[in-house]
């Protein structure tokens, strides 16, 4: 019975370390995500959540992921973003970094579903 106690308390414990390591994985994808978005992006779009765009007519991402899922984003991505917009270059990503952006823009659009905060 001792040893039952053990290997659960074991188990336990490789469960929530792993869930630990997950979450640092996915808050080191989201930074990458938000570095390239910065670098790549920042100069028209507004990335943030409450940041307004400086270009005018460049949605902020917290509406763009709004609009489209962003996974959905992922071949365009990789293949090249193409906007009807002339001011817009065209971006082009590795998979890594396509799975990072996706992940920054996945934390925007969770921290837009979550209800207001009372003060």
């Amino acid at each position: 019975m001792k040893n039952a106690l053990k290997l659960v308390a074991l188990l336990c414990a490789q469960i929530l370390l792993t869930g630990t390591a997950s979450a640092q994985t996915d808050d080191g994808a989201i930074a990458q995500g938000r570095v390239l978005i910065e670098g790549n992006c920042g100069r028209c779009h507004a990335i943030g959540q409450d940041d307004k765009s400086p270009h005018a007519v460049a949605p902020p991402f917290r509406i763009v992921v709004t609009r489209y899922p962003p996974r959905s984003l992922a071949e365009a991505l990789a293949e090249g973003i193409v906007s009807g917009h002339p001011d817009m270059p065209e971006f082009v990503f590795k998979t890594p970094e396509i799975e990072a952006i996706i992940a920054y823009l996945d934390s925007l659009k969770r921290a837009g579903d979550d209800p207001p905060q009372k003060d």
